[in-house]
């Protein structure tokens, strides 16, 4: 049996499955946590790596690691980290954004050279915020490379040239996925001067080995991995419920949103991958649950026994900010307070109804941008949720298929360190197991309008 090894770096953990080549069965796994907050070592990322990979990566043909997009990893000329990674969900660099975004002419000018408009999360914007705030650690970076960029490198020995693929390097700001190629003038408008990129390999090249031998693959970001772990096709949408939440579809062509909602990422096959992103995902449920002092199997239970539309009550899930809408500095909103609506029961609807809305927003924007919507598919954490499931083809209005439990980031950089191995034209075809269906019913209609309409009265 040949057998490959799948990584996923995320931003809480570090999952390794072990997986047969040619089935896309795993085999074994393992996970190791990562520290907590917007900012970590990636020593940090390493050392999780070292551990759940202990026993997997060394009886694995081939590896290859799909990671958190975005995050800013510098090293300096002997290759050591020059300070704590940045992360995506660290939002200190929203006004280096707006900076950026005027300085180069507009949202429609960046949209047109790289397929993004800077927001905190994308990487161009965090080099900003460090050339301002710590000009000592900027005059020592000699390199920046993302989280997956690292531990390929890592895995590697640490040679000489580094190298990252089409999928992460879409998100940086300052790589094309219209022209497949850096732009250093944004690098440099961004920095205020060279720095060293990673080589971007192709998307099934054997990019070095590991040092138990095993053939290493470029690696992808996350959400790449993740479509890549879902043999995705045209007419397909992801709707990821993990610490982040995303909408994303895969693309013949490039997507330039100037509006920035869409980003025109490029996929880990040669293709594109426009993606909505919100920082409210799953921690809402989380959060709703702890305020009405039960778990999230009580949330549930509440929530389902809230008729749709939670009495009128309406929750903008901003918690942390948010990204799409670009509102970095925003917090939660709970509006339509009555006192027939005030039960816990509504409460947790709301928080249900409200999560899904502002996805939902995500995939409208995918559909203005071209992308076809003929189903949903419905990833992480609360995807387990049985409310999300009972509400999510209500709000979206259209079929909603849940697919089996798994990691599917790590099974994507599977499929991709199985299809480098191989040399075959095209990724191996490995089933997907789907766990539910769920068709849309009326009235869902009713809650996006009043979803849209509290976001309007109080962000514009």
């Amino acid at each position: 049996m040949t057998l490959v090894a799948g990584i996923d770096s995320s931003t809480q953990s570090c999952k390794v499955l072990l997986v047969d080549a040619d089935s896309g069965a795993v085999v074994e796994s393992a996970r190791a946590d990562h520290p907590d907050g917007t900012e970590v070592d990636p020593r940090a990322w390493w050392a999780a790596l070292s551990q759940a990979g202990a026993g997997l990566l060394e009886r694995a043909d081939a590896v290859a690691v799909g990671g958190q997009q975005h995050g800013m990893v510098v090293v300096d000329a002997d290759g050591e980290v020059v300070r704590p990674a940045l992360l995506w969900n660290d939002t200190r660099s929203a006004g280096a954004a707006r900076d950026l975004t005027e300085e180069l002419g507009g949202p429609g000018a960046w949209a047109d050279a790289v397929g993004l408009v800077p927001v905190a999360s994308f990487t161009v914007t965090k080099l900003r915020w460090l050339a301002r705030h710590e000009p000592a650690n900027a005059d020592r970076v000699d390199q920046v490379m993302l989280p997956h960029d690292y531990l390929t490198w890592q895995l590697a020995g640490r040679p000489d040239e580094p190298v990252t693929d089409r999928g992460d390097a879409s998100g940086t700001g300052y790589w094309s996925a219209a022209t497949n190629a850096y732009r250093p003038d944004l690098l440099r408008l961004g920095f205020g001067r060279e720095l060293g990129v990673p080589r971007v390999a192709g998307p099934a090249e054997v990019v070095g080995t590991t040092a138990s031998g095993a053939a290493l693959a470029a690696g992808t970001g996350d959400n790449m991995g993740a479509a890549l772990g879902l043999t995705l096709e045209p007419g397909d949408v992801v709707v990821s419920l993990g610490t982040s939440g995303t909408a994303f579809a895969v693309s013949e062509s490039p997507v330039a949103d100037a509006s920035g909602l869409v980003a025109g990422f490029a996929d880990a096959t040669g293709r594109h991958l426009p993606l909505v992103a919100t920082l409210n995902a799953a921690r809402v449920l989380s959060a709703a649950a702890t305020m009405l002092g039960t778990d999230l199997a009580g949330l549930d239970r509440l929530a389902l026994e809230a008729e749709p539309g939670a009495g009128g009550m309406v929750l903008l899930p901003y918690l942390d900010g948010e990204r799409t809408p670009d509102l970095p500095d925003a917090t939660g909103s709970l509006v339509g307070l009555t006192r027939a609506a005030m039960t816990p029961a509504n409460l947790a609807r709301a928080a249900v109804e409200g999560m899904l809305c502002g996805l939902a927003d995500g995939v409208d924007a995918l559909a203005a941008q071209g992308v076809v919507v003929e189903r949903v598919l419905l990833i992480g954490g609360a995807a387990r949720s049985a409310a999300v499931r009972a509400v999510a083809a209500q709000v979206f209005g259209t079929p909603v298929v849940v697919p089996a439990a798994g990691e599917y980031v790590a099974r994507g950089a599977a499929r991709q360190a199985a299809w480098a191995l191989s040399g075959a034209a095209a990724p191996p075809a490995w089933p997907l197991d789907v766990e539910a269906t769920t068709q849309p019913r009326g009235g869902g209609e009713h809650v996006r309008e009043a979803y849209a309409a509290a976001r309007i009265r109080l962000h514009g």
